[in-house]
This record gives C-alpha cells, structure tokens and sequence, in this order.
C-alpha cells in the first residue's frame, strides 16, 4: 500500500508575510500620516519659501540661497544668535545644577515632607509660559510691582531688573523658575531606577552619604543630564514667549530682534517678509540640530 503525499501550497508562506507587513502599516500608518503632515510639511515648505522672494518689481522671484547670504550678513540675526548663546551658557549649568541637588536631597530619604516638596517644585512648570511671564513681570515693575512697593517702603532704590544690563538676568530667573521641577523631574526618574543593592554594598564597604552621591548617583546620573542639556539647549534657542511678553515693560531694551524666534516672528507678521523669515528659522533650527548633536555625541563617549 503505498501513500501519496498531500502538496503544500507555495505561495501560502509570501501570503502571511505579506499579509503581516501590510498589518505593520496598518499600526504605524497613522502615525506616519501625521508626523507628514504637522512635521515634515511645514519643514518641507517653509524651505520652499526661503528660496523666493518677494520683490517690490517683479512679485515672488526664485532667488535660490540668496535669502541664506542675507541672513548670515545680518547683524541683528548675529546679535540674537549671540544672545541666547550667552544665555545657554550661564543659565542651563546654573538651571542644570539647582534641579540636580533638589532631586538628590529628594533621593536621599533625609528630607521631610518630601512628597509636599516634590509637589511643590515642580508646580511652576505646570503654570503656562505666558502666566509665569506676566506674574514675573509685574513683579519687576518698579512703579507698580514688588520691586516698586519695596523701594517704597524701605526708602530704597533697587535696580530696575528690566534695564538693559539686568534683563536677561530676569528673563533667566523666569526660565530657571519655569523649569527647575521638570528636569528636577527627570534626575529624580533616574535616581530612583539605581539598584539597592549597590547602596547595600557601599554601606557594607563602609561608605558615607558623599561618596555614595560621587560614586553611585552621579554616574547614574549621566544619561539623564545629556537629556536635560539637550532638551535646554533646544529651549534656549527657542526662547520667544518671555521676551515677547515682557517687551512692552521694556521697550527700549526688548528689540523684535532680541532673539532669534522673536526676529523670525517680527519680520513674518510685522515687516511681512515671509521668506525671509522663513530663512532665520531655518537657519536655526540647523544650529539647534547641530549644537544638540555634539552634546549627544560627547554625553554618549564619556558614558562608554
């Protein structure tokens, strides 16, 4: 008796793989779509827009890279770029390191009422830019904020925080209040994933509270910093809504020019210059992308 065997299908095997990368697209499909459509879009035409210009004889002409030229001719662009550089450099380390011993004092299990504190600092990150801007502002007013009443009822004469040596000062210490308790936040996340038993460990090799922070927080602390510096970095160059806001307190001191955003968004809704506009923010957003870059890149070597 002899037995035949059944054939198998050859082409059911392609079908399921094919049927299981269609399903693929069928999960991240919407995702893509959107990421299209409020990312790569307004990227994609904002470069359209930076190769025209729009010209008092003639309309919108094609000028290719002749708006980059202008940009990096522009002084008041370099101005704005050295601006926010300077306020990176004095007021992220300055940021970085309040947020880093509030979330080690937190971690450290010594602190009471811990749970209120942790509240408590990160609250001001949940107040809106705008809010916060406002409340600071009025703030420093000299004639009709805290500034102004403690003049007035001390006798003194305090600076005026919003004058052209102090501002960005002030505008850092908005900053800095904004956003201790978010990167705060991401220390604190970082700590607490640290395994015990490497506590258990020092303290059996007799190690104190200091060298448990220099030996065991802080490298743990490594990855978590290069975030927080990224994402501050990006912040920095991006600085728009407390120099907007506060501008009519400070008129003279505050340009539409002051930072780079706020340069962009001067010449797009106030000097109508679209093109143009759109090449200041691409511009910056290359010098983001690449000062951003280098951070990673430098936080990844010393973490290897």
């Amino acid at each position: 008796m002899t037995t035949t065997a059944m054939p198998t299908s050859t082409t059911g095997a392609p079908r399921r793989r094919e049927r299981r990368r269609w399903s693929g697209w069928a999960f991240v499909g919407p995702f893509m779509l959107v990421f299209a459509l409020v990312f790569l879009a307004p990227i994609a035409y904002s470069i359209y827009l930076s190769l025209f210009q729009n010209q008092l004889v003639g309309g919108v002409s094609f000028v290719g890279l002749e708006n980059y030229q202008q940009v990096l001719n522009d002084a008041k662009f370099w101005d704005a770029l050295g601006r926010v550089t300077l306020f990176l450099l004095v007021q992220v380390p300055i940021m970085l390191f309040i947020s880093m011993l509030v979330a080690l004092a937190l971690d450290s299990g010594r602190l009471y009422g811990k749970s209120f504190f942790r509240i408590s600092i990160f609250m001001p990150y949940a107040v809106p830019a705008v809010v916060a801007t406002l409340m600071w502002g009025f703030m420093y007013g000299t004639r009709f904020g805290l500034v102004g009443n403690l003049n007035d009822a001390f006798g003194i004469s305090l600076p005026n925080p919003l004058n052209a040596q102090l501002v960005l000062i002030a505008i850092g210490n908005i900053v800095t209040w904004e956003f201790v308790g978010y990167n705060m936040l991401i220390f604190y996340s970082a700590l607490r994933v640290i395994p015990r038993s490497l506590y258990e460990a020092a303290a059996i090799d007799g190690a104190g509270e200091l060298r448990v922070v220099t030996a065991i927080k802080l490298p743990a602390l490594r990855g978590a910093m290069v975030i927080a510096t990224i994402f501050s970095i990006i912040g920095s160059f991006q600085l728009f809504n407390e120099p907007s806001i506060l501008q009519p307190l400070a008129p003279n001191t505050i340009t539409s020019a002051y930072t780079p955003n706020l340069y962009a968004y001067s010449l797009s809704f106030s000097g109508q210059q679209y093109n143009y506009s759109a090449t200041v923010a691409i511009i910056m957003g290359l010098v983001t992308m690449a000062v951003a870059y280098v951070v990673q890149l430098r936080g990844m070597r010393r973490g290897s």
